[in-house]
């Protein structure tokens, strides 16, 4: 490594509650459920614990609420050695929470609640003007309120501060003002709600990408899973093929890519194998169950990549 980036994630932080049952209650019935789970969550969280473990300086700038889980969350980003600084407290909102039930098949009914989430405001950018500017990178999602991601991008193309742009979940957004990041990065399903194109090919991909680029883009990347990802620019599209794995659960694998891909960036490694490496880095993480919990060392990547990198 030539350098250790700093990178800011500004994006959500959840706490998902998952039950396990043999069946869903009627309603007014109470039933006994087999298993429960607690994991920690959110789009911006998860991108944030990956950069982290890839090795680099993480600042995270969120909203919890000022309950158990908001107390939980900061605590489990402490312990990833993330900055907190800039994790506010939010008095008489919910941290974001998910409860997830799920049947014996793998059935399962979520529900989200946005909570705290929802009142990152542009005001909290300017908050942390001072610590983003020291950032190599900055990363969001769309689990924040837009004209928060729209603030924060006019912020880093001012200052000159890489921005990836990960429109997660997909929803109606003005891509006029998000056209000055760097790196616009869906994946299949979100492109196709975007453009209104289908991505059921590496070709259709390519299709897609084109119309992104003529939003005025500058770099488009379609992560398209088992088929690798696929770098778009006005100059050239390229499909980079994916890493041979054997996948328990593709959750958070998205997440992954996105928070490796900004540190391999961030250390001045060049585009192409920024990209190849963060292909591995995601490949990895369906190999375990979880999401933040699946993401590999960096020392475990290392190991995988100079071992692979061979083998091609």
């Amino acid at each position: 490594m030539s350098k250790v980036p700093r990178i800011a994630v500004i994006g959500s932080a959840n706490v998902d509650l998952t039950t396990f049952s043999d069946k869903f209650p009627r309603p007014g019935e109470t039933i006994f459920g087999q298993r429960f789970d607690l994991g920690f969550g959110g789009k911006g969280a998860n991108q944030a614990v990956a950069a982290r473990l890839c090795g680099a300086e993480v600042v995270m700038i969120a909203k919890v609420g000022n309950d158990l889980f908001g107390e939980a969350t900061i605590k489990n980003f402490k312990a990833q050695g993330i900055d907190t600084a800039h994790v506010g407290i939010v008095e008489g909102v919910s941290s974001g929470v998910a409860p997830i039930f799920v049947e014996p098949g793998g059935q399962n009914r979520i529900l989200v609640v946005k909570g705290a989430n929802d009142t990152l405001r542009p005001a909290d950018i300017d908050a942390a003007a001072k610590t983003l500017k020291t950032a190599d990178a900055m990363v969001l999602q769309f689990e924040i309120p837009l004209e928060t991601i729209y603030y924060a991008v006019e912020f880093a193309n001012k200052n000159k501060i890489r921005c990836i742009v990960n429109p997660a979940p997909a929803q109606p957004a003005n891509l006029e003002a998000l056209r000055t990041a760097d790196y616009f990065i869906p994946n299949e399903s979100e492109a196709e709600t975007i453009t209104g194109l289908p991505v059921h090919s590496v070709e259709e991909a390519k299709l897609c990408a084109a119309a992104l680029l003529q939003k005025g883009f500058a770099r488009v990347i379609l992560t398209l899973g088992s088929r690798g990802s696929l770098l778009a620019a006005p100059e050239s599209a390229e499909v980079f093929a994916p890493f041979a794995v054997t996948p328990l659960d593709t959750t958070g694998a998205g997440d992954a890519f996105i928070g490796s891909f900004a540190v391999f960036l961030g250390e001045g490694l060049p585009e192409r194998e920024a990209l190849t490496r963060a292909n591995l880095y995601a490949g990895l993480s369906t190999m375990q169950v979880g999401t933040q919990k699946s993401f590999p060392t960096r020392a475990r990547f290392e190991t995988e990549w100079q071992n692979r990198r061979a083998a091609r």
